[in-house]
């Protein structure tokens, strides 16, 4: 596991986080939404570069 892996891995873990904590506060849909998308795509990028792979 490299650093790059490692560092969208926390990064999406903390918009998961955070896409909780707006649905908690009932934030607007497109909100989550948009946070939702950030956090898919970091996690799959930190998954993708796993070095499990090669």
């Amino acid at each position: 596991m490299n650093g790059l892996s490692t560092v969208l891995i926390v990064v999406g873990l903390f918009l998961l986080g955070g896409i909780y904590s707006f649905i908690k506060q009932e934030m607007p849909k497109s909100l989550i939404v948009l946070l939702s998308i950030g956090a898919a795509m970091c996690l799959t990028a930190g998954i993708l570069r796993l070095e499990v792979w090669n």
